[in-house]
């Protein structure tokens, strides 16, 4: 049975005072195989966290369905950390526990997991960014869930930390083989993570492509087999080429939208 099947008919923005509703999603279906790492590419604004939030049940305003395979354990890393500041690191990860009686021992190994070993009774307000994203690494991990979203989880960092912290997931994933939905609108990124690259269209978005990652575990670690694959990738496809393209800057005077 698959760990996800989802089949978005579409989902709109609701009309706010004067402004009309807004369309956001058209027509998205995909399915995500248990073990499976699926990275969703596409343009600022074209409605990756979106899917994200209905596929955790946080956005329950779309027309569609989404099934989870029977006893999915859903964690879910955000843009920001989203610690609590006034709580230490183990405190904000034992929240998510919910007094399990072996989280003690739980959290300690998921900190030396993700590097965090000794950080226990450190307040979340005094870690640097990358190590509060380690945290947060570390509280999705700690559910042992079955089904990972993440969505741009590191973004704002430098790219040393951010290539560190990319290794770590991969760790991460290979040795709990845990089923993941990566949001990224990176390419490099999402085909150091995933197995398949899911490419949608600017808002309201759509699939425009599905991509195999024919890279192997050792392969994905090395930044040159990365970027060959993406060239060779973007070559093949001008459409995601042109895709992927930052937006162009508005000429002076020129209204933006």
């Amino acid at each position: 049975m698959a760990a996800l099947n989802l089949e978005l008919r579409d989902k709109h923005f609701p009309a706010v005072g004067d402004a009309p509703s807004k369309p956001v999603i058209g027509a998205v279906r995909l399915s995500v195989e248990p073990g499976e790492r699926l990275a969703i590419i596409g343009p600022s604004g074209c409605g990756k966290t979106t899917l994200l939030n209905i596929i955790a049940g946080l956005d329950k305003s779309f027309a569609g369905s989404v099934r989870l395979a029977e006893g999915t354990r859903l964690a879910y890393v955000f843009q920001e950390p989203r610690l609590l500041p006034w709580r230490t690191v183990f405190d904000n990860l034992a929240v998510v526990l919910r007094d399990a009686p072996d989280a003690t021992r739980r959290i300690a190994a998921v900190l030396g997991e993700v590097g965090l070993a000794g950080t226990e009774q450190v307040y979340a307000s005094r870690l640097s960014l990358g190590m509060a994203r380690r945290a947060a690494l570390a509280r999705a991990f700690v559910v042992q869930p079955s089904l990972l979203l993440l969505d741009e989880p590191f973004v704002s960092l430098d790219e040393p930390t951010a290539q560190r912290l990319r290794l770590l997931l991969l760790d991460l994933l290979e040795r709990h083989r845990t089923t993941a939905l990566f949001v990224t609108h990176a390419l490099a990124e999402a085909i150091m993570v995933a197995d398949r690259l899911l490419f949608l269209s600017p808002s309201p978005a759509r699939v425009v492509s599905v991509r195999e990652v024919p890279l192997g575990a050792a392969e994905r670690r090395q930044p040159l087999a990365v970027e060959v694959f993406r060239t060779r990738l973007l070559a093949e496809d001008r459409q995601l080429a042109e895709l992927l393209l930052p937006p162009a800057p508005s000429s002076p005077g020129e209204p933006v939208a």
